[in-house]
């Protein structure tokens, strides 16, 4: 797809009506957030390239550095797939085990030493815990995270099935870490953040891991664990203009400014089915840490996170929706929006 320019310095904005867009549709969708979804702290509209509609809530502002909560997922995905492609991984077939040789396991666990990295991208590793019921908290207060998930790894459940879980994520940090001599943080800065103008995201050390440290206003930067392992599933911030930065280079195949900071055929994978769950009944199809939906003719796949933090990529329209929220319980769901967003065109 060819660009105009590229948003490496600086995002340009766009008359919506220029871009073919419903201007009356853009008021209903500001009546309609106001009226339904009072956590938002801000939505970015990129159409065609261009920022045709930004707004803020709640007294923030572009500036604004927001934890983005499992979107972070999609971020550490992102490195797995540069790791692999530049060697430092061989494939996501490797076995998991195989980066802590430090780790003694019981050699009769056969699931646990099959557990490779694909598992971990797709959410299908073994886990002892009911999907939707990880003991995160339970983690945070261990010592070692990445022993505390491995010694998980393996005790029940079954290869290839469903269980969501952010200590997997972690884990996939742990392994970038391993691979590269590099936390995910200061990979992400060199290869990903920087290439295509994001900020440099500092280091931030937690004083402890409650939930109001976990979900509260106050973490900034990127949080590691008690090992210096980046957070893998959760605990970056960014702003909003840089959400859409990244859902912008995977719009484009990987692409910025010519250069192919992902290989086209890691977002090839990375936003085509690889597993399935069942969410309010209904089958949600997963990729490799991105959701990916298809309704009423729209194919989108999302980065989502906790309090309707969503970084969601339409490619037919060639639109990004990104959305920065503050973590709440049951926040309205965010797909109705989008899908107005769509309307727009």
């Amino acid at each position: 797809m060819q660009r105009d320019y590229w948003p490496t310095t600086k995002w340009l904005t766009q008359d919506p009506a220029a871009l073919g867009m419903d201007t009356k549709k853009l008021l209903e969708l500001d009546l309609m957030i106001n009226a339904q979804y009072s956590n938002l702290n801000g939505i970015v509209i990129v159409h065609k390239g261009y920022i045709a509609f930004e707004k803020y809530y709640n007294n923030k502002g572009p500036d604004d550095m927001h934890h983005v909560a499992s979107v972070t997922k999609s971020i550490t995905s992102a490195l797995i797939g540069i790791a692999i492609d530049s060697g430092s991984i061989k494939s996501v077939d490797e076995k998991v085990l195989d980066f802590f040789p430090e780790y003694i396991s019981n050699a009769a666990d056969v699931q646990k030493r099959g557990t490779a990295i694909r598992h971990l991208l797709t959410m299908t590793a073994p886990y002892p815990f009911q999907n939707w019921h990880e003991p995160l908290d339970r983690m945070v207060r261990q010592p070692d995270w990445t022993k505390f998930t491995l010694d998980m790894l393996g005790q029940k459940g079954s290869l290839g099935t469903f269980k969501y879980s952010t200590s997997g994520a972690h884990l996939l940090s742990a392994i970038l870490t391993c691979a590269t001599g590099k936390c995910a943080r200061a990979f992400a800065n060199e290869h990903l953040f920087k290439p295509i103008g994001m900020k440099v995201i500092p280091d931030y050390e937690m004083d402890s891991f409650g939930l109001e440290e976990v979900f509260g206003s106050k973490l900034k930067g990127w949080v590691h664990d008690p090992n210096g392992h980046s957070t893998g599933g959760w605990g970056l911030t960014l702003t909003l203009r840089d959400m859409a930065r990244f859902g912008f280079l995977y719009l484009n195949d990987g692409i910025w400014d010519d250069k192919q900071i992902i290989a086209k055929t890691w977002i090839d994978a990375s936003t085509a089915p690889q597993s399935k769950t069942l969410i309010n009944n209904a089958t949600a199809k997963y990729g490799y840490l991105w959701w990916l939906y298809e309704e009423d003719g729209i194919f989108a796949y999302s980065a989502m996170g906790d309090g309707g933090n969503v970084i969601c990529c339409i490619p037919e329209k060639d639109l990004i929706v990104a959305i920065a929220s503050e973590i709440v319980r049951n926040p309205h769901d965010r797909w109705p929006l989008i899908k107005k967003c769509c309307m727009l065109l």
